[in-house]
């Protein structure tokens, strides 16, 4: 009983730490006149990346790289479907009128990067430094849009962002992304814990934890956040924080993980979960390039392919 009491906590700390987040993610780029969505790739992707790395790097100490690398496959899985799914579910995400078409293209070149060195048998040190350099890239690119929109912001100032208080004081903010940031990775951590423990006694392997139990729980962070941001109505805010913590992913968390000891790649990764990872990112070009909102009926069917992804991993 004590088990499932503590992964409740867990559940419900990580559902304050992601509203603390969002509050926090989008008065900030009020204040400093960056948009919300550039903020959301930033920001609030790594503070809801945090569970993940800590993992990965927990993984490949205790010589379970199975464990490290299906945490990112499936977490960059359910980031898509579950992630943008469930909320759409309760809140229309209304992603048309988002432009995201540069970062998403930015994710889409992180995921083919990230399967070619997958397909050399082991991430190593090296492949830890390629990855670590094409996030730093990435950061840049993201550094001069910034640039770019607070010259734009002086001549043209954009719509107060809906549900937004330009007028919070700073310490406020500070408090909030503090609270968000730090209850986060606390709130996955007690929940993924408890739960590990619930899991290992029906004796599943490392891999498959990580496909599944690990990867859900770390991406509950995201999952919070995303609810929190559609019920709010801040799309720029539920679709960024996805393609952003899926590039934190794939470049920053494997990239670190990769130069504390090397992450071996299963076959099983390369003959279906890396093609489904893909196949997940490929869902949202309609959401991003044709300007398409993600309804209820478009969550359900997201939400729906997530189960049946886990019910294959299960039985595979």
């Amino acid at each position: 009983m004590m088990v499932w009491l503590l992964a409740g906590l867990g559940l419900v700390i990580l559902l304050l730490a992601g509203d603390a987040l969002v509050k926090g993610a989008v008065n900030l780029s009020l204040r400093v006149g960056i948009p919300a969505l550039i903020v959301s790739l930033t920001i609030v992707a790594f503070g809801t990346s945090a569970p993940e790395l800590l993992i990965s790097i927990n993984a490949v100490l205790l010589d379970k790289p199975g464990l490290a690398l299906g945490n990112v496959v499936g977490s960059n899985t359910a980031n898509v479907l579950l992630v943008l799914g469930l909320p759409a579910i309760l809140s229309v995400l209304h992603t048309s009128t988002c432009d995201t078409r540069k970062t998403y293209v930015l994710m889409l070149a992180a995921s083919v990067l990230f399967i070619g060195l997958a397909f050399l048998g082991t991430f190593t040190f090296v492949s830890g430094l390629i990855l670590l350099a094409a996030l730093a890239a990435f950061m840049l690119v993201l550094a001069r849009d910034a640039q770019k929109h607070r010259r734009a912001e002086r001549a043209y100032p954009e719509a107060e962002v809906e549900g937004a208080d330009p007028d919070m004081p700073w310490w406020q903010i500070i408090v909030f992304l503090i609270l968000g940031l730090a209850g986060l990775p606390l709130g996955a951590d007690i929940l993924i814990d408890n739960a590990s423990i619930i899991a290992l006694r029906f004796g599943v392997s490392d891999t498959v934890i990580g496909l599944t139990l690990v990867a859900l729980g770390t991406s509950l962070p995201e999952l919070a956040t995303t609810v929190m941001a559609a019920l709010r109505k801040q799309a720029d805010v539920a679709l960024g924080n996805v393609i952003g913590s899926n590039l934190l992913n794939l470049l920053g968390i494997i990239g670190v993980a990769a130069l504390v000891g090397p992450i071996p790649v299963d076959r099983g990764f390369l003959t279906f979960d890396l093609w489904i990872m893909l196949a997940a990112s490929l869902v949202l070009v309609p959401f991003v390039f044709f300007k398409v909102d993600i309804g209820r009926v478009w969550g359900a069917l997201l939400s729906a392919a997530y189960v049946g992804y886990i019910i294959v991993v299960l039985i595979w």
